[in-house]
């Protein structure tokens, strides 16, 4: 005969070791490590049960509940508590990132069952899917147009002089570029209008107002260099688009300017 399980029984096993995950995530001292196969098995019992027991689909439901309350009480408080100092709130958010993947990836193989069988007769979205669009949704959403402007901030910093923290910049814009990729793909919308259209319009403000300081070729150098350090590789293109199609640089360099271009999509092309 096989075991049955209840919901809210088998809930309240599965809810403590994720629990004991969630200290360890948190850097609790001393915390106890989930054990898996209790997960696993008591998900897989639960799934397994005919109808009326199936609760797969609370078990989805609930899925998704063990993100929303985690980055609500714990994850976005902890980033809103630093956005009075832009670099300290750009390093929380940046390990809160790594941390919810960890959790994403930790939580999807306890959930295992789901992803192979409910999900794809149900045509919902995968675990993996649903971890980050929590994130997305709670985090990213509240937080993002403070995080783009504290980035921009920075880069405006280094076309001063000021030397700053490269990779904290690019660990920050990976994020706009990782948050929008679903079902293992690469989508770079999230990217593209929440940073990088925004990002363009300030780096042809900031050379309107206050010129290159140096020659418009050197200027233009410093901003693919720029580019290559610490922006996704698709935004050189639209950068040296936009320098052209604002006239920032002045009429006696941009035949010059669009000879290099030209040869540059050549050879990328």
């Amino acid at each position: 005969m096989e075991t049955k399980i209840e919901l809210e029984q088998g809930w309240g096993i599965i809810q403590k070791e994720i629990s004991k995950m969630i200290n360890i995530l948190e850097g609790v001292p001393d915390s106890e490590p989930p054990v898996y196969g209790t997960i696993y098995s008591t998900i897989y019992t639960i799934s397994r049960q005919k109808s009326p027991n199936d609760d797969s689909k609370e078990l989805y439901h609930r899925y998704e509940g063990v993100y929303n309350d985690y980055l609500q009480s714990k994850v976005l408080p902890a980033i809103q508590e630093k956005t009075d100092d832009d670099v300290s709130m750009l390093q929380e958010l940046i390990k809160r990132w790594a941390t919810h993947k960890v959790m994403v990836t930790k939580l999807t193989r306890y959930f295992a069952y789901l992803d192979r069988y409910y999900i794809p007769r149900m045509k919902l979205p995968c675990l993996k899917d649903v971890g980050f669009g929590c994130f997305r949704d709670i985090v990213y959403e509240k937080m993002k147009v403070k995080v783009r402007d504290a980035v921009i901030a920075l880069i405006n910093q280094e076309r001063e002089g000021t030397e700053i923290n490269r990779s904290l910049v690019k660990d920050v814009v990976e994020i706009f570029v990782e948050i929008g990729n679903e079902n293992g793909k690469d989508k770079l919308d999230y990217y593209v209008n929440d940073f990088e259209t925004v990002f363009l319009a300030d780096l042809v403000d900031y050379y309107t107002q206050k010129g290159c300081g140096i020659t418009a070729v050197e200027c233009l150098e410093k901003e693919k260099d720029r580019v290559s350090h610490y922006l996704h590789s698709s935004t050189e293109e639209k950068l040296l688009k936009q320098v052209q199609g604002q006239e920032v640089l002045p009429e006696d360099v941009q035949q010059d300017l669009e000879e290099k271009m030209q040869s540059h999509l050549t050879i990328t092309n």
